[in-house]
Formats: C-alpha cells, structure tokens, sequence
C-alpha cells in the first residue's frame, strides 16, 4: 500500500490529470481483491508523458512488458504518443491507459468518475457502475469474479 501511496501522491502533486481505475479502484468501492498495482487512465500525449517521465524520474521507470527493460526516460522518443504505458518502478507497478476497455477514453470516464479524499490528495476513482462494466468487458476470470463482488456491493449500496 505504501508505494500505491507514494505512487498516487507523485502523480497527483505533478498536476496530472487521471482516474483512478483497475483493482485499487475496486478496493476504494470495497473489494476485498487486494491488488499491489496502480492503474490510472489519462491522455497521453507527449506533454503528459513528458510530465509522467519527470514525475517518475528518481524512481527509475522501465517499461515492463517488453522483453528487454527499456528505460521510460529515453523510449519511447519526445514527442511520441503512446496508447498504454505500462511501468515498473522502484516504488512499485503504474500501468497509465489511454482507454479503459467497455467505456472508453480518459473524457468517458470523467462523466461518471467520483472524486474522493486519498492519502492527503483528492483523486477521480471510476465510478462503481463503469468499473463493473469494465471488469465484464474484460472478460477475465479474475475480472469476472470482481465484477460479481462489486455488482453484490452496488446492490447492498442501493438496499440502504
């Protein structure tokens, strides 16, 4: 928990603009599928990824699912746009999407993205509804067990 601490606390006080989205998410809706990843969704356009390498910097970015550990400072090259970033850092796991499958880009998911207090910042987390559609569309074992866990969640929500 503490890198997903360090990891949102960095991103947030760079003045990033992101959701949070993926497992942690689904711990702030209160599930109880631990994840030691953070997942966020956001534009990525070069100034963003621009903004992410500085942010990142000291904590040594690679990209993680490469075959070779390329570092997120040098690749891809300035400018470059990318659809998915997905990084292992000394400070743990941040995967940056540009899409969330089932909803769509970073401008979808604000419409329904809730904003909560987390680690002394305010964070956009999906909304409880469009991360049980994400995690169907997904389609994943893993993803359809949450998916039920949260639809039981929503239920007893709407109950009280």
């Amino acid at each position: 928990m503490k890198s997903l601490h360090l990891l949102l606390q960095r991103l947030s006080d760079a003045g990033l603009d992101f959701v949070v989205v993926g497992g942690f998410a689904g711990v702030l809706h209160g599930s109880a599928y631990v994840t030691n990843d953070l997942d966020i969704c956001a534009v990525l356009s070069p100034e963003t990824i621009a903004k992410l390498r500085e942010t990142l910097a000291d904590l040594k970015p690679v990209h993680r699912m490469t075959h070779k550990k390329l570092s997120f400072l040098e690749h891809p090259p300035a400018g470059q746009t990318l659809s998915n970033i997905y990084l292992e850092t000394e400070a743990g796991v941040v995967d940056v999407l540009g899409s969330v499958l089932g909803i769509g880009d970073y401008h979808a998911l604000t419409k329904n993205a809730v904003e909560i207090p987390l680690f002394g910042r305010r964070c956009r987390v999906i909304s409880l509804e469009d991360l049980i559609k994400a995690k169907e569309a997904m389609g994943r074992e893993k993803d359809l067990l949450t998916a039920k866990e949260l639809r039981a969640i929503a239920a007893k929500r709407q109950s009280t």
